[in-house]
């Protein structure tokens, strides 16, 4: 949630900076000055929480869930390379 928050934030600031310096390439900082903005306050926020003891701990079925989607997201990630350097290299 932080991360789509800070993310809104300072797009509008990247673009700001864009158009003052007019160097379009300075676009792009915002987000990613919002997504670490966003994913440190996030982290303080889950850390404060875990503390009070207002998060729980994963049980098993959890576990073996998140364990699961991890490694489907690495394959997903791997096959989408694979298929971007063959397009790539199909160019050459």
């Amino acid at each position: 949630m932080w991360m789509g928050i800070g993310t809104a934030i300072f797009t509008g600031v990247g673009i700001s900076l864009s158009i003052a310096t007019k160097n379009p390439g300075l676009m792009g900082v915002g987000p990613a000055i919002g997504v670490s903005v966003g994913l440190s306050i996030g982290a303080g926020i889950e850390e404060k929480y875990k503390k009070e003891g207002r998060i729980r701990p994963l049980n098993e079925d959890e576990k073996k869930q998140k364990k699961t989607a991890v490694l489907m997201g690495l394959a997903l990630l791997t096959l989408g390379f694979a298929v971007f350097l063959l397009f790539f290299l199909s160019k050459l």
